[in-house]
């Protein structure tokens, strides 16, 4: 596999929405897909729902990042991920920005709350980091996930306008970003099943968890170890750890290789 320092001069956001699409067509399990593709380059990313045409197609260069959102409708189910990449080498900035929003991401993956807790309670745990920096994000950090119906499903999500009791069984979600204008986007999303945590001696109420459902690696390079507590970086660890183990086996030997290395801990 290509990694994307390499393939820079030759391919524009056009040309991996078609790549992408077209693999997931070539699976034979496609039905369709759950919403045109998003995927920006450099300051294309920072529209949070910008459409790439061959018109407004531009090279993905060196030293930018570049945002591609997309998704699936299949027999078993409907997706949606999101993923920022580097191509090249990140700035500081970049990656700063791209830790605090890995630690929203991480905050809302790893809560525990009551049962009957709304989605507006819960925004805020995604967004408290870009807070510190006086920075935000202006859209929810999650929606409904339905089957056959719409990958934005309400009533159901976690945003400031949430009023939605989320309840064991519900797919939703798990979207922060940063979006500096004329410079580079930033989300990262995976979905989440709502269901039972694990039991509380001293608990009064019934409590729920998170599980993750989306498997794909979460650009390393983008990281900044020395921001992240020893927690997220367990959770990162422990995630990566599952997304090798499940999808090595169904990948060709030089995709495996740089599944391992993509999924690397940042323990060492």
């Amino acid at each position: 596999m290509a990694s994307a320092s390499s393939v820079h001069h030759s391919i524009g956001g056009d040309d991996a929405v078609e790549a992408l699409e077209n693999l997931r067509r070539d699976t034979g399990l496609l039905k369709d897909i759950s919403f045109p593709t998003i995927a920006g380059a450099g300051p294309d990313g920072a529209i949070v729902h910008y459409r790439v045409t061959r018109r407004s197609n531009r090279r993905i260069a060196p030293g930018e990042l570049f945002l591609i959102d997309s998704g699936g409708q299949y027999e078993d189910g409907t997706t949606d991920i999101t993923r920022t990449v580097a191509v090249g080498a990140p700035d500081a900035d970049m990656r700063k920005n791209f830790t605090l929003v890995l630690k929203g991401h991480i905050a809302i993956a790893r809560a525990v709350f009551p049962d009957g807790t709304a989605g507006a309670q819960l925004d805020p745990l995604a967004r408290q980091f870009l807070w510190r920096d006086g920075l935000d994000f202006d859209h929810g950090t999650g929606h409904g996930v339905g089957s056959y119906l719409s990958v934005h499903e309400g009533p159901a999500r976690i945003s400031k306008l949430g009023a939605a009791p989320l309840k064991r069984g519900m797919i939703l979600s798990n979207e922060p970003g940063y979006y500096r204008a004329g410079a580079y986007g930033i989300r990262i999303e995976n979905l989440l099943l709502v269901t039972e945590a694990m039991a509380v001696a001293a608990a009064e109420k019934p409590l729920n968890a998170f599980e993750t459902l989306t498997l794909a690696p979460i650009d390393r390079r983008l990281v900044e170890p020395p921001l992240m507590t020893a927690e997220e970086t367990a959770w990162l660890d422990d995630y990566h750890a599952r997304v090798r183990a499940d999808l090595a086996p169904l990948l060709d030997d030089q995709t495996r290789v740089w599944l391992g290395s993509a999924c690397a801990p940042l323990r060492q």
